[in-house]
């Protein structure tokens, strides 16, 4: 089990992620509808996730959502480095009634972000789509991974949204599987 704390000004958080063990799964964020985004990543890439956070919401979601991201990257760099060798590349590609999403990830250590989506709706309760860009985008800078996002198709935002992160967590799960200790047979290169 990897633990992660996080403590600013701006937001508390304490993450335990073990993507070989799961899935049991407790979020908190204070926000729902982004509990729900992060509970269902994590069950449908079934690996363990517990989320405690708070953050300044009456500011802004923003703080709290990019936060989450850096420590969920922080957290998966770590079970990256504990692992030795991981399979490095998933994929997962979910429907959700009128929605298709995909997601393609590389274990690269060279931090990247595609993120397409054309949210017909723009928020659903105090949750703006644009943030998940901003969670994303942390998610990969302190994870080291590159991460290619593409939501299809879709008429609802949520439905999106949601089959973006069931494609998220499953590709996660895929990438970081143990594939022994043999780094070198993971890059050309001899070294990630």
């Amino acid at each position: 089990m990897i633990v992660v704390n996080r403590e600013t000004k701006e937001t508390v958080i304490r993450l335990e992620l073990d993507i070989h063990k799961g899935p049991e799964v407790s979020v908190n964020t204070g926000l729902p509808f982004f509990d729900h985004m992060l509970n269902a990543m994590a069950f449908h890439g079934g690996f363990t996730l517990k989320i405690e956070a708070r953050g300044d919401l009456e500011v802004d979601p923003h703080h709290l959502i990019e936060d989450t991201g850096l420590v969920l990257g922080d957290a998966l760099l770590k079970t990256f480095e504990a692992s030795g060798a991981v399979k490095r590349y998933g994929y997962s590609i979910i429907p959700m009634d009128d929605a298709l999403s995909e997601v393609v990830i590389d274990v690269c250590r060279r931090p990247y972000l595609v993120l397409n989506a054309d949210w017909p709706q723009e928020s659903t309760g105090n949750f703006d789509y644009f943030l998940i860009q901003e969670f994303m985008q942390a998610l990969a800078n302190r994870g080291g991974l590159n991460i290619h996002a593409h939501c299809r198709y879709g008429n609802n935002s949520h439905h999106m949204a949601e089959a973006l992160f069931k494609s998220l967590g499953r590709a996660l799960f895929q990438a970081f599987q143990v594939a022994g200790e043999d780094t070198e047979r993971m890059s050309t290169k001899g070294v990630i």
